[in-house]
């Protein structure tokens, strides 16, 4: 049988089950600035313009986001996911409020930028030749869960833990949205920002919630880009 792994209290109440210190997931600072740069590099080759590589973008999306994954599983161990329904309650409502915020932030950036509009439909110029059934179930089911396993569930917590709650919050939030800003498009940072600092906020503040703050984030990805796209 394998031990029960650690926990200890989370931030805003709630038991955060810590990953073993030992092999692979011991090598916390070493496993993390790998992962961060991976990240970086893997954001830069999808996003930067005029690379001219040819290859299909939610293809190379998707492999980054498992492997990332893989790597936040490899060196933070297992997250802690609940199936209740109040989680998929939570999930829900952020989901909804986030593509609110969004929608608001969509007609005030048109008020207010000439270039807003163009650059959103750059973003949304991604979506060509693939099928968006294929691009809705990536965000809902790889994407999506993926990105919050690897930003909040891994990062944001090892950065907590080694400095502290507030710090790791700042310096996820910061890398999160650094690295879009190889794509050059103003306004597809300023999203990331802004995801950031929600999702990352909301972990910090909850991080009992954490399937919650997952769901959110798929079904968010899936409504703005596919089903409510803004």
């Amino acid at each position: 049988m394998t031990a029960p792994l650690p926990h200890r209290e989370g931030q805003g109440g709630g038991s955060v089950p810590l990953p073993n210190r030992g092999g692979v997931g011991g090598r916390t600072v070493g496993g993390l600035v790998f992962s961060l740069l991976l990240a970086a590099a893997l954001w830069f080759l999808m996003f930067f313009p005029g690379l001219g590589l040819g290859w299909n973008f939610w293809a190379v999306m998707t492999a980054s986001s498992l492997l990332l994954t893989t790597l936040a599983i490899c060196f933070g161990g297992w997250p802690q996911l609940r199936g209740q329904w109040q989680e998929v309650a939570l999930g829900v409502g952020i989901a909804v409020v986030l593509w609110g915020v969004f929608w608001l932030g969509d007609k005030c950036s048109q008020w207010l930028f000439d270039f807003a509009r163009p650059q959103v439909d750059l973003i949304y110029g991604i979506k060509g030749g693939t099928s968006p059934t294929v691009i809705g179930l990536l965000l809902l089911l790889i994407i999506g869960p993926g990105e919050e396993i690897f930003w909040r569930g891994y990062v944001q917590r090892r950065l907590g833990e080694r400095f502290s709650p507030d710090t790791g919050f700042f310096l996820a939030t910061a890398a999160y949205t650094l690295i879009h800003v190889s794509s050059l498009n103003f306004m597809l940072v300023m999203a990331a920002m802004v995801c950031g600092i929600a999702w990352g906020g909301l972990y910090r503040l909850m991080p009992q919630h954490f399937t919650a703050i997952v769901l959110s984030h798929a079904l968010w990805d899936a409504a703005a880009f596919v089903w409510l796209p803004l």
